[in-house]
């Protein structure tokens, strides 16, 4: 039984839901809820969340074996992206591994904070107009979406409070491992000055050349909002510099 059961669960991937079993499957409701109950007892199966589920591989220990929780990730929320710190440390664009995994999405969750298996995830959700830039990732043979290393910038200038804060940014934009011309396109979609200013300010003091709109706006924003309220002002960016310039400056 197991093997004719999960290979057609397993031509989903990996994970499936209970709509796909009941689609592979061909049974009813009450039929697939019953068949998915026994190969969860017998541990062939785990369950991820309410109708979602993963297949344990032949030989693995139920409890013990947990799938990359990117693939989890993807099965949250939909639509939705890797985002963030998460996609900072997949690029390679920062060596701080985070210990949540940051989604994006434009849809409403009732928890915006999980634990699934010991990891913890942070839901994030975004307008329509700043949901853009994904990239298609394989992960373990299943395709994820994690946004592209110009759009994991921006967002991060644009909330740096889920990525570790704006030194972090400071890293990926001094591995200059981009295309600054989307970048500078990028700042300009996402449509808040925060992300021109801040974007601005690092690029001047890493000495990145980039083409950003001019700055209207009268009132001052902190360079990172995760750090103490205090710091001078710069009149350029209209920015409260609350962060040592040294700490961007010399960054190894």
């Amino acid at each position: 039984m197991r093997i004719n059961v999960i290979d057609k669960l397993a031509s989903k991937g990996s994970i499936f839901t209970f709509r796909d079993a009941q689609e592979i499957l061909g049974a009813d409701y009450s039929v697939t809820k019953v068949i998915l109950s026994r190969l969860e007892k017998k541990g062939w199966i785990e369950r991820i969340e309410k109708g979602k589920y993963m297949i344990i591989p032949l030989g693995a220990e139920k409890g013990k074996y947990v799938l990359h929780e990117f693939l989890i990730a993807s099965m949250l929320i939909s639509p939705y992206t890797i985002a963030y710190w998460s996609a900072l440390n997949h690029y390679g664009l920062t060596e701080q591994i985070p210990t949540t995994v940051f989604i994006q999405t434009t849809s409403r969750k009732k928890k915006q904070k999980l634990n699934i298996f010991g990891v913890d995830y942070q839901i994030v959700r975004v307008s329509e107009k700043k949901f853009f830039g994904l990239k298609k990732e394989w992960i373990e043979e299943n395709c994820i979406y994690v946004t592209n290393k110009e759009k994991t910038i921006v967002d991060c200038l644009d909330k740096p409070q889920y990525c570790g804060g704006i030194i972090e940014v400071a890293k990926a934009l001094k591995s200059r491992d981009y295309d600054i011309e989307k970048l500078s396109e990028y700042t300009k979609r996402i449509g808040n000055s925060g992300v021109i200013r801040r974007l601005g300010y690092l690029t001047d003091v890493l000495g990145i050349d980039i083409k950003l709109p001019e700055v209207k706006a009268r009132n001052y924003l902190y360079l990172d909002p995760t750090m103490p309220k205090n710091g001078r002002n710069n009149a350029k960016w209209r920015l409260i510099i609350n962060l040592d310039k040294r700490m961007i400056g010399e960054l190894e």
